[in-house]
């Protein structure tokens, strides 16, 4: 498997809920998002049987490289608004399934989030936002204090409890932004913080549809850091 081999497809599928969701067709939404959010998390999320990227990028973390350093993403989108643009390889994971838990949660259902105190303890992390304002040796500190074990296992549990959040969403859903409060919620759970480097997350997911949403949080943000690792380091040929 080369890099190529296993973006294509992403890139082309991505391209495709992209044209859904500008129609009304419930049915091919609902199938297309599960199908890129599938191929973007880790295999067991879905039942996939094939690696995926994000299981490519898991099993070299959880080889003893959690903090191996990478390009925080591979193109300069949202650096002015971030601490560093390069972060150990577990921040990456981290801050993608941060803002998948607080958004899938929070703004697309109006319910409690997955991350709480034991979930934090569990994982050894310093913070409880998403880490998009920390600057690099403050994220390179964090990332010598997480267990990269508890962090699989709030990604597995944070792309399942999508997953089912995803299926269930009505057309009306997907096509209407969410109540202010609902957005203020995150800052006062602490999933960001005051700085202007994170704080500014909330204007961005409130200007989104949950449609909107699908495609930033749920699905293209994680390529937005996936690919980051791949091409760095030796995972791939």
């Amino acid at each position: 498997m080369t890099k190529e081999e296993l973006l294509t497809p992403i890139r082309q599928k991505y391209e495709e809920l992209q044209q859904a969701l500008n129609g009304t067709d419930l049915k091919k939404i609902r199938e297309l998002t599960l199908e890129v959010h599938a191929m973007v998390h880790p295999a067991e999320i879905s039942g996939r049987t094939e690696k995926t990227i994000a299981d490519y990028v898991l099993d070299y973390m959880l080889a003893g490289n959690q903090n191996a350093i990478v390009p925080r993403e591979n193109y300069e989108t949202d650096l002015h608004y971030a601490g560093t643009d390069k972060v150990p390889m577990c921040w990456q994971f981290w801050h993608t399934y941060r803002i998948e838990d607080l958004v899938s949660n929070i703004l697309m259902v109006n319910r409690n989030q997955i991350f709480d105190a034991q979930w934090q303890r569990k994982i050894g992390a310093s913070i409880t936002d998403t880490g998009n304002a920390l600057e690099f040796d403050e994220a390179a500190a964090f990332g010598k204090g997480i267990n990269t074990l508890a962090l699989r296992d709030y990604m597995i549990t944070v792309g399942k409890n999508t997953r089912s959040i995803l299926e269930n969403l009505t057309l009306e859903q997907i096509q209407s932004m969410v109540p202010e409060e609902w957005v203020m919620r995150i800052l006062e759970e602490g999933g960001v913080t005051t700085d202007f480097r994170s704080v500014w997350l909330l204007v961005f997911w409130g200007r989104l549809t949950r449609g909107g949403m699908i495609l930033t949080p749920m699905t293209n943000h994680h390529m937005m850091h996936l690919p980051s690792c791949l091409n760095h380091l030796p995972i791939l040929d």
